[in-house]
């Protein structure tokens, strides 16, 4: 497998950059397989940072057709469908007549808006895997210079999908140029600044490449001749919900002069967390006689596990995504069970690292499952 190597600054285009922190032999892939250990692939996962605009960014980039070689993504929990609800409605207020989707996974967004009314919706997804009753004209592929499209648009929409492009200047050039002036873009983004303040651990990552937060998105939206119409955040650390206008008369806005300083030391601090945090669970787990398992078939648990997780008196791993269960995660030789055989367990162990989902997780397990079961968090 061939990497591709980042040598500048995507965001502003300078060569002035600073190696962060790498992570050996990290898998390329956050899903769940029935494929052999031995076929997985892993690679480096290493950060750099401009010292000039202070944008982290992934050094060496895994070629697409592996990092998206199949759907992961759960169409399920309470929080995510929050989530769909108040971004459906913050698009409503924008008053589409038609809609397209850059990367649209399951349909459930055109779903949610159809509270709103009926409106043409087509979405643009390497792998589509539409939700039961979805109506939504599905194209396979990505958003890049090869893509066409002929239809009317009168809004563009993605959710989710900014932090994954690897060119986010190239990616919004081409936005600029498939909407007419005073057409609309909608999307909603990670909130990256509060993840990696919280140290959650599905922050940056092979799929998230970027550090992408609000003075990179006014930057680059200005400079690509977009207006900023309206923003709201969707709880206190999850995401960020844009509405944007084209508009080729605006202003560029320029970036904060202290984010390098900022960013390098918010990222050391991540860094130092998570170094301390595999110690103390290790350390807690080190003569521990009762079962032990770890919760999230994803790139929350790939991640401990890079950063030093012993996992040699783990069980199993545990999920609420039936898709996943039955299954091993990627990168690892742990399997994927439902949460539902820890019901008659005493005082199993749990290491839960899910972010932003924790307290949802908890509550799901002790009311409905297992009330003895000691959390590691």
């Amino acid at each position: 497998m061939e990497l591709i190597e980042r040598k500048l600054d995507i965001i502003t285009g300078s060569t002035n950059i600073e190696d962060l922190h790498s992570m050996n032999d990290f898998p390329v892939f956050m899903g769940c397989v029935e494929h052999s250990e031995s076929e997985d692939i892993v690679a480096e996962l290493s950060w750099q940072i401009s010292k000039d605009s202070g944008f982290i960014q992934l050094k060496k980039l895994i070629p697409l057709e592996i990092l998206y070689q199949a759907q992961h993504i759960g169409a399920i929990g309470e929080i995510w469908k929050e989530h769909h609800r108040k971004f459906a409605y913050f698009l409503s207020k924008s008053k589409p007549k038609s809609v397209f989707e850059i990367g649209g996974a399951h349909g459930i967004l055109s779903q949610e808006y159809k509270k709103y009314g009926e409106i043409s919706w087509t979405i643009l997804e390497p792998n589509p895997e539409p939700v039961k009753g979805c109506d939504a004209k599905f194209i396979r592929g990505f958003f890049d210079e090869k893509f066409s499209y002929d239809e009317h648009v009168d809004t563009v929409v993605h959710s989710h999908v900014f932090e994954h492009i690897y060119e986010p200047n190239q990616f919004m050039y081409y936005i600029a140029n498939f909407i007419e002036e005073g057409k609309k873009l909608v999307f909603s983004i990670p909130n990256m600044q509060a993840m990696l303040e919280n140290y959650f651990t599905n922050c940056i990552n092979f799929e998230h490449t970027i550090f992408l937060t609000e003075p990179y998105i006014d930057y680059i939206l200005s400079k690509h001749g977009f207006r900023l119409l309206n923003k709201e955040y969707f709880m206190d650390n999850h995401s960020i919900f844009y509405e944007f206008i084209r508009d080729s008369a605006v202003n560029p806005i320029k970036l904060p002069n202290n984010l390098y300083e900022k960013n390098k030391l918010l990222y050391e601090n991540y860094i130092d967390y998570h170094k301390d945090l595999i110690s103390n669970i290790n350390q807690k787990i080190e003569n521990c006689e009762t079962p032990i398992y770890i919760f999230g078939a994803h790139v929350f648990s790939q991640y401990l596990i890079g950063s030093g997780l012993d996992t040699s008196k783990v069980i199993c791993l545990l999920d609420n995504d039936p898709v996943k269960q039955g299954k091993r995660l990627y990168g690892t030789n742990l399997m994927v069970q439902s949460p539902e055989i820890l019901r008659n367990v005493t005082s199993p162990i749990v290491i839960l690292k899910a972010g932003i989902y924790n307290a949802e997780i908890k509550k799901e397990i002790i009311e409905n499952i297992n009330s003895t079961i000691i959390f590691i968090e």
